[in-house]
């Protein structure tokens, strides 16, 4: 009789022990699968939601500045030299190495214009790309489809008494609001958006921006060497990087992942537990049966063995199914913890490995110590008790 052959035997004798032992690590093992692996989709799909709201790079003219003080006192300053941004130039971003990474580019262009009697500060956009990258806003109409429509912000509106449906004129020519933004609480609110050309038209600066927004997937790009790559392609234009909003995606991203990883570390901890009761049990309740085996020659390794080999077969079943239904378990959760309807189950390779790694792992340490206890136990006593 083999050593496998006695391990085997003695699992279908406790059927009801080793059961409870299998599920037992099996629920933590898919505990664990589930939250890494709704942890992996949901950063994914949080990572991706995130990088969908606002700009992380500024692009904006070259110039030199002067700062003016006369007995200490700051006269403000004085910028020359201004370079200005073509927009054709803009088509040069698509072309860097990182491009797969660029999200959404938004050029502006910017000038103030008397309206009503007001001067007001005009922002000529590309409403396609602005709306997909600003999807906090909230437009109380429509966003503007022809040359001769405006959105107006909150402020403005209130400035110019003017709502959707209204006609404004702007340097004699006649337009129609057809929408008004929500308060943001941003500079936006006090700005008149207009279709980008028309601006350019009404501003004496077409085939030039003042500036142009450019939303990256900073969830896993590398920013600074984005910033480098659209400053070589576009070298009479500063690039800069919005450290703040970077850091603040990737910082909560990396909050969500501590936390989950602490609940997975709890339950390891849990699994482990029960693992080691029930095999402690399990080893005191054959005491008679372990000196039987030190009686006729069985050594103390070969005890051990038996008792590794009963968790090993354990664990590896335990292994399989908690995969199972741990993957079952997020196929159901993600849909209620997502915010996206069509969040995705990432299916991993590694995941599944890891899982059937760490149901053995756990198992076999778990069972050591009672291995050890059980190839220490005196034969002469053991066979006292039959």
């Amino acid at each position: 009789m083999r050593l496998h052959t006695i391990a085997i035997n003695n699992l279908k004798r406790r059927k009801a022990k080793m059961a409870f032992l299998t599920i037992g690590l099996m629920v933590g093992i898919g505990t664990i699968v589930t939250l890494i692996t709704l942890t992996t989709s949901m950063s994914r799909d949080i990572g991706r939601k995130m990088d969908e709201f606002g700009a992380n790079i500024l692009v904006t003219p070259q110039s030199n500045g002067l700062a003016m003080n006369y007995g200490g006192i700051s006269l403000g300053g004085v910028t020359f030299d201004q370079r200005e941004i073509r927009e054709a130039d803009l088509a040069r971003i698509a072309t860097i190495a990182n491009r797969r990474n660029i999200s959404a580019v938004s050029p502006k262009v910017l000038g103030s214009v008397p309206i009503g009697g007001h001067d007001v500060l005009l922002v000529g956009v590309n409403f396609a790309s602005e709306l997909k990258m600003k999807q906090w806003w909230r437009i109380f109409g429509d966003a503007p489809k022809g040359d001769n429509e405006l959105l107006l912000g909150s402020d403005a509106s209130k400035v110019l008494n003017a709502a959707s449906g209204d006609t404004l004129r702007i340097k004699g020519e006649a337009f129609k609001v057809v929408g008004v933004l929500d308060q943001t609480g941003s500079q936006d609110d006090a700005l008149v958006f207009a279709p980008l050309r028309k601006a350019q038209k009404l501003l004496g600066k077409e085939g030039r921006i003042t500036l142009a927004e450019v939303a990256a997937l900073c969830s896993g790009c590398p920013i600074g060497d984005m910033v480098v790559q659209i400053a070589e392609k576009l070298p009479d234009a500063k690039v800069s990087a919005i450290q703040q909003v970077v850091e603040g995606r990737l910082k909560a991203l990396n909050q969500f992942k501590r936390f989950s990883y602490a609940m997975a570390g709890v339950v390891v901890f849990i699994g482990s537990l029960i693992v080691f009761v029930t095999m402690m049990g399990s080893v005191n309740e054959r005491t008679t049966e372990i000196g039987v085996f030190r009686a006729i020659g069985f050594r103390k390794s070969h005890i051990m063995r038996i008792i590794l080999l009963e968790a090993a077969l354990v664990s590896l079943l335990a292994g399989l199914l908690g995969y199972g239904v741990g993957m079952a378990g997020a196929r159901l959760a993600l849909p209620f913890m997502a915010e996206a309807k069509d969040a995705k189950l990432l299916w991993d390779a590694w995941v599944a490995g890891g899982s059937i790694a760490l149901a053995l792992l756990l198992g076999l340490l778990a069972s050591l110590y009672p291995a050890l206890h059980a190839s220490r136990m005196d034969p002469t006593e053991a066979l006292r008790a039959l």
